[in-house]
């Protein structure tokens, strides 16, 4: 199949203008970030939202008719490799995680009654929402495993078990929950999605656990939750919470992954650009042993590693998004696993390289390069381990390859023998013209 992509002048002007208005309006609010209280960031970025939906960008991800561009994964992913830049960026314009997959959930699978309740009001950013998928005792990679109830009873759901690393748990308004509702059901047919709303009674936040992020503490006054364990005892919903069927839960749980894997990726080469302009700014700027640092091999090594790394991934990650919007997310599974496991390994890498050229000032504070690699080290994890990306990478090469008894096709003596019987005609006549 031919496959090709390009930007068209149009849109090239709208990354142009983003990359401008992150770079020159909300990077500036990092260095002052933490001495800000939440009304002081508000009052900041509340300007600046209002100037993103004045230009059509706002929730970008989603389809026209939920507010949204309609734009497909390749513009998107674009549009998320300028907002990679700045932590504050996906916020600005209205697709910061979670808030943005949960609004794809919803939307696909909701009844019009539950997008009046939740949609519209998470994409206007009325409230948030968490994202809870993962326990404490069950492998997070393997969701068939999860053991967390939601029992019909009546015209309520009653849930029982606990969750893990439920991201914004603490701040969110919903929780977006996946629990086992049919547990004589098929592995893939057990769990259903369900809201549950903030201060249910029987949910609880057991824990609110340091992460590498944020080692000693969550995110300042409200502006970002943790990564909660919860706990749920007899706690009841609705009947009406759940979102689609029961047994729907994986099919909108992979609704939502599969763009969300393109725009992780993409925020991530973000980053790489980011340190690795600040990696060339450093080596043609420090000098040592008598000459610029940009002229020991060494570091060259590293300028050229980290180059190819970036545009190998950046590349694999736009040729994702240009099959997804043209094959479906299930024809796209392979490709889309390429990149969430590349693009976080070649951000660990870029990172490092920079903290390393950088030295012990690169290991401080006064540098963003230690936050940005604390971040990153998440997404090794996040959405998928590493192991199980690298799984479905395998498989999907493996599946068609066809099995040979004897010597493998590519047996040189065997193959002198085919070859010789393949020619022999021509060989001969060759041998009686000499």
């Amino acid at each position: 199949m031919a496959w090709d992509f390009s930007t068209e002048p149009e849109f090239q002007e709208t990354l142009d203008w983003m990359r401008e208005f992150v770079d020159e309006e909300i990077l500036p609010i990092e260095p002052i970030a933490e001495e800000l209280t939440l009304d002081q960031l508000r009052a900041i970025t509340t300007p600046l939202q209002a100037e993103v939906q004045k230009r059509g960008l706002w929730a970008a991800h989603l389809d026209p008719e939920l507010g949204g561009q309609g734009m497909g994964q390749l513009k998107l992913g674009l549009m998320h490799e300028i907002l990679g830049r700045s932590v504050y960026a996906p916020s600005v314009f209205g697709n910061q995680a979670p808030d943005s997959g949960n609004a794809e959930l919803i939307a696909i699978g909701a009844t019009e009654e539950q997008k009046e309740k939740w949609l519209w009001p998470l994409l206007d950013g009325k409230i948030h929402s968490s994202f809870s998928m993962t326990e404490p005792h069950v492998a997070g990679s393997d969701p068939t495993a999860i053991i967390c109830r939601a029992e019909r009873d009546g015209d309520e759901w009653v849930i029982n078990g606990e969750k893990w690393f439920a991201s914004n748990a603490d701040v969110a308004d919903i929780i977006v929950l996946m629990a086992v509702t049919n547990p004589e059901a098929q592995p893939h047919r057990r769990a259903g999605m369900l809201i549950v709303p903030k201060g249910t009674p029987g949910m609880t936040i057991k824990h609110k656990p340091g992460t590498m992020s944020h080692p000693q503490h969550g995110p300042l006054d409200g502006r970002g939750g943790n990564h909660c364990h919860l706990l749920f005892e007899n706690a009841r919903i609705p009947a009406d919470n759940l979102i689609g069927q029961p047994g729907d839960g994986f099919v909108l749980a992979q609704k939502r992954l599969g763009g969300g894997r393109i725009h992780h990726a993409m925020r991530l080469i973000g980053v790489c650009h980011r340190a690795f302009d600040a990696m060339r700014e450093r080596l043609v700027s420090r000098t040592s042993h008598g000459k610029r640092l940009s002229e020991h091999q060494m570091m060259q090594d590293m300028v050229a590693k980290s180059a190819v790394e970036i545009e190998t991934a950046r590349l694999l990650t736009l040729k994702a998004a240009w099959t997804m919007d043209h094959s479906g997310a299930s024809n796209s599974r392979a490709e889309i696993a390429m990149i969430k496991y590349w693009s976080a390994k070649v951000a660990m890498n870029v990172l490092d390289r920079a903290i390393q050229i950088y030295g012990s000032l690169g290991y401080t504070t006064d540098l963003p390069l230690e936050g940005m690699y604390r971040s990153a080290r998440a997404l090794r994890i996040a959405d998928g381990a590493d192991e199980i990306h690298k799984v479905t990478i395998a498989k999907h090469f493996l599946r068609d390859a066809e099995p040979v008894e004897g010597w493998p096709t590519e047996h040189i003596p065997t193959r002198r023998e085919d070859s010789l019987r393949k020619f022999a005609d021509l060989i001969e006549l060759h041998t009686e013209n000499l």
